[in-house]
């Protein structure tokens, strides 16, 4: 009875082994699967990426080879933050053929005029750049001072007047998860959407949107740093 119950046990301790090694060899795949997935470009034929001061050098002719057909780069942030790459990069990404557009970061701890100021001295004027972004993922929970929601969604209202007189073409809302569950402003902007989600198209935005950013972190032979992969809905 010793030596059935030392080989049951020593058959259990072998099957928990094996299925601990299947969970680890499935869960590096979904992970290196994430890694380097995109859409597939049948069903999102424009596709393209955001890069920022932190991804570094990027090779914008490799990911022109990849399918990148655009590449939103980020300009300015709040009323201060600035990318030093931003004209670098603006000049690679359309020598290599891509079209591009700018996004600045909103802060709603700071007045618009500041933030409209910030990102029309790095952005040029008009041009053939894509309509501007403003990306809405930061709130003001932990702004220094108590700003209200309201404060916030007027605020925002006048940058985006701003940002669009200086552009010349209708703002996209780069929406994150967060911001949209704490001020619900997706629907009360009649502007066209940004959503972010990997790999599943993201829901929360309650309609439709025009961009997807589809994979956050997308390893590519363009950039040392992993880079944000965005669909065009079609």
């Amino acid at each position: 009875m010793a030596r059935k119950r030392k080989a049951a046990t020593g058959w259990r301790l072998r099957a928990i082994g094996v299925l601990a090694l299947i969970v680890l060899i499935g869960a590096g795949w979904f992970w290196w699967h994430l890694q380097n997935w995109t859409p597939p470009a049948a069903e999102y034929p424009d596709q393209g990426v955001e890069v920022g001061a932190v991804d570094g050098a990027v090779n914008f002719r490799t990911l022109r080879a990849l399918g990148a057909k655009f590449a939103y780069i980020d300009a300015s942030d709040g009323e201060r933050g600035a990318n030093r790459r931003f004209a670098t990069d603006l000049a690679a990404a359309s020598a290599a053929g891509l079209k591009v557009g700018a996004v600045h970061r909103f802060d709603p701890c700071v007045l618009a005029d500041g933030q409209s100021a910030n990102f029309v001295t790095i952005v040029p004027r008009g041009g053939n750049l894509l309509p501007p972004a403003i990306a809405l993922d930061r709130t003001a929970d932990d702004c220094p001072q108590r700003v209200s929601e309201a404060a916030v969604e007027s605020e925002l209202m006048t940058l985006i007047n701003q940002i669009e007189a200086h552009a010349g073409k209708h703002a996209i809302l780069k929406i994150s998860r967060g911001f949209e569950a704490r001020y619900g402003l997706a629907e009360r902007f009649e502007r066209n959407l940004w959503v972010v989600g990997t790999r599943f198209r993201p829901t929360y935005a309650k309609r439709p949107w025009l961009l997807w950013t589809a994979n956050r972190r997308l390893d590519s032979p363009a950039a040392d740093q992993p880079l944000r992969w965005v669909v065009v809905q079609p």
